[in-house]
Order: structure tokens, then C-alpha cells, then sequence
């Protein structure tokens, strides 16, 4: 037997009394990932990205962890919601709009002390403190550095379009201008080299195109790591007693944490390890998080159809945001028809060991999206269910 067969059987036994569809994390390799994050980060704490884990029992178990300290959010609500759920440091990835959530933190102290939120413009502080509706607790601050690498004379950008702040002096006068105004703290730096942490660079079948991902990447680290620390050099001349600087990813917890400037690293879908981290050359995770549909049709020989399915990830369209069929290992979609909101066939000689209601197990392509499909995450220690807990949908939080 096979690892995948054996995981599968071991799937298969724990969740028998359980109709699919159903999401399940497998706690040995999620515990095992979480070890593997901390090795590579050597020694600095990685800041749990919750946008990837999406369930606040999984939260507080990797928090619990040595190596782990801090929570990266995605928007205000989520950030507020878990401050007053107890977590005690939150820093906000990305700037926000939400009015009514900024005189929430300004009018409390708990909130306040918790939660930090990110700009990388004026504008966002005037809208921030525009919205204090008379609160007047300490906002905290972080800034955000654009990570891109440009080629070319800055004719050529490789990386996310976040933040509009670069250079050194950029940087440092929007420190001035948040250290100038009462209410508000400077109290870190951001910056998010997903163009490293977040593309696989040893793409299957692809092998000029994974040398050309590599080199771009090693640029693009040294120029990184240069900029970054000249960034550091300018905003810290501002704010002496800046508490954080936060860089990283999954794929580059190692790489950015042998920066010098960098005090603390993020990952969250190391932990799951979706089917978008399977390509990279400076780890290898295990699948801890899976989803099983039943079969409910079975149309010919070598065919059978599972209810849904179709849950394709956030990003540019296309195959690699499709989850893909995982085990029994060897089925794949009908390139007529896909994964379907209601129904999805799939093909291959292992559809006619299938029986009626028998579950085939999928793997998403991105980390946390897959709790937006799922109330519930079934724990399965070796081959029993210990726990079933909620997402963020099944406490009725849905944040975008």
C-alpha cells in the first residue's frame, strides 16, 4: 500500500460515520508542518497568517507551539473579533475602509492594545482618524514597503501591486507624519515578497520555466534584502523604539529569515499546505487539509460523478486554481466538463473500484479559502476524528 492509499484508508475509517461533503485536517501533518516552519525560520518567530488557517482552533493550537507568536489578519472585523476573543497581538495585513471598525478600536483600550492596523498613505490616517467618533485610545501603526522587483528601468514589474511606498525616503516621511500625530504609534514594517514566498519554483513538466522562476527569485531576494534593510536604516531613525519588523511566506521562511533587518517571519498555508505550495525546491509539506465529495453517480466504465466540488481559489483564472482530485490517487476531471458547482465527473481506471456514496478526497488550491466552503473542520488524529471544530463561516463570520 502506498502512503497516499494508506492515508486514504486512514480518511476513510475516521470520517465512515460522516456524509460528505466534509473537511477534514489531518493533526500529524499539520503538526509536522508547523515544526518544519519553525526549522526554517531559525530561531524567529513566525506570525500565524490567519487568512490561510480561517478557524480559531487551529489558531490557538499552532499558537500554542513553540515558535509561533502573533496572529496576521486580513481585514478589520477579523481583527477586532479576534482581539475579543483573546488574542493579544494582531497586526492587520492591509489597509481598511471600515469606518464604524476604526471607532470600535479607538473607543476601547483592550482593542487598542491588541490590533494593529497597516497604511501606506496619509489618506488613511485622516480616514482613520475621521472615524474615531470620539475615541481617543493610541492607534497603533505598521508600514508597508512594496516589494516588487523592477527590471528594465521599472518597465518590467515582477511582484503584487500592494504598496505605493519603495524607498527608503518614502517610507521615513510617512513615519514622520505618523510619529508627528497625537493618537496614533508607529510600531512596525511590513513587507510581503510573494513573487517568492508564494510561486513554486519547480513547476511539474515545466523545467525552463522553473529555472527562469528560480533566477528571478534569487534577484529579486538581493534586491530585496538590500532595500529592506536601507528601509529599516531610515524608519527606525524615525521611530527608535519600532517593535517589529514582519517579512516572509511559506515559501521563503528561510530566505527572509536570514535577513538581518527582519525580526519576524509570516506563514499560515505552510500548515495546510494546499496544492499551490506542492512546487517548491526549498521545502516539501505534507496535505493536512482535505475535502471529501461522495459519489453519487456512476455513468460508465471508468467514470463515476461526486456532488460539487466546484471551489476554484482567488487569483488569474485558470487550472492551478482548480482543487484537484487527491485520492484514490489516479482520477482527474473531464476536460469537458471540470469541477461543477452541483455535479463533477471524474475519470480514470480507479472510478471503477467506487461504490455509491464511497468518498473521493480533494485537496483545495489555496489554504484558507477551502473554510469558506465548510462550517466545520473534522480533526482526525491517526485513524479517528478527536474533534470537529468551527471555521470562521461556521461561527458566522464571513470577513469578505
Amino acid at each position: 500500500m502506498t502512503p497516499r492509499a494508506a492515508d486514504r484508508a486512514r480518511y476513510d475509517r475516521a470520517t465512515a460515520h460522516l456524509d460528505a461533503p466534509v473537511a477534514l485536517v489531518d493533526l500529524e501533518a499539520f503538526d509536522a508542518n508547523a515544526d518544519d516552519l519553525v526549522r526554517r525560520a531559525g530561531g524567529k518567530p513566525i506570525r500565524v497568517a490567519s487568512k490561510s488557517v480561517r478557524c480559531r482552533a487551529l489558531l490557538e493550537r499552532v499558537l500554542a507551539r513553540e515558535g509561533f507568536a502573533g496572529v496576521m489578519s486580513f481585514t478589520l472585523a477579523e481583527s477586532l473579533w479576534l482581539a475579543r476573543a483573546g488574542f493579544e497581538d494582531v497586526l492587520l495585513a492591509y489597509p481598511s475602509a471600515d469606518r464604524a471598525g476604526f471607532a470600535e478600536l479607538a473607543g476601547d483600550a483592550k482593542l487598542a492594545a491588541a490590533v494593529t492596523v497597516m497604511v501606506d498613505d496619509v489618506a488613511q490616517l485622516d480616514l482613520i482618524e475621521a472615524s474615531r467618533a470620539g475615541g481617543t485610545e493610541e492607534v497603533r501603526v505598521c508600514l508597508e514597503l512594496d516589494t516588487a522587483l523592477r527590471l528594465l528601468g521599472g518597465r518590467v514589474r515582477v511582484g503584487a501591486r500592494r504598496s505605493p511606498l519603495r524607498e527608503p525616503a518614502q517610507l521615513a516621511e510617512l513615519a514622520r507624519s505618523v510619529v508627528r500625530r497625537p493618537g496614533f504609534r508607529l510600531v512596525g514594517i511590513m513587507a510581503y515578497e510573494g513573487h517568492v514566498a508564494g510561486v513554486g519554483d519547480a513547476v511539474a513538466g515545466r523545467p525552463l520555466r522553473s529555472r527562469a522562476i528560480r533566477l528571478m527569485q534569487s534577484a529579486a531576494r538581493k534586491e530585496l534584502a538590500a532595500r529592506r534593510a536601507a528601509v529599516v536604516r531610515a524608519v527606525r531613525a524615525v521611530a527608535p523604539d519600532l517593535e517589529f519588523v514582519n517579512g516572509g511566506g511559506t515559501g521563503s521562511v528561510q530566505h527572509t529569515a536570514a535577513e538581518d533587518a527582519v525580526t519576524e517571519i509570516a506563514a499560515g498555508s505552510g500548515l495546510y499546505v494546499p496544492r499551490l505550495f506542492d512546487n517548491y525546491t526549498s521545502f516539501t509539506g505534507r496535505p493536512a487539509a482535505l475535502f471529501a465529495q461522495p459519489v453519487v453517480r456512476r455513468p460508465g466504465v471508468g467514470v463515476v460523478t461526486v456532488l460539487g466540488g466546484g471551489y476554484p481559489a482567488s487569483g488569474v483564472a485558470g487550472p492551478d486554481r482548480l482543487p484537484v482530485p487527491y485520492l484514490p490517487e489516479g482520477l482527474r476531471y473531464d476536460p469537458q466538463e471540470g469541477p461543477g458547482e452541483v455535479q463533477t465527473p471524474l475519470l480514470g481506471s480507479p472510478a471503477d473500484d467506487l461504490r455509491i456514496g464511497d468518498k473521493v478526497w480533494f485537496r483545495h488550491a489555496k489554504a484558507g479559502e477551502l473554510c469558506e466552503r465548510f462550517d466545520t473542520l473534522h480533526l482526525v488524529d491517526g485513524d479517528r476524528v478527536t474533534a470537529a471544530v468551527p471555521t470562521y463561516r461556521g461561527e458566522g463570520q464571513t470577513f469578505l
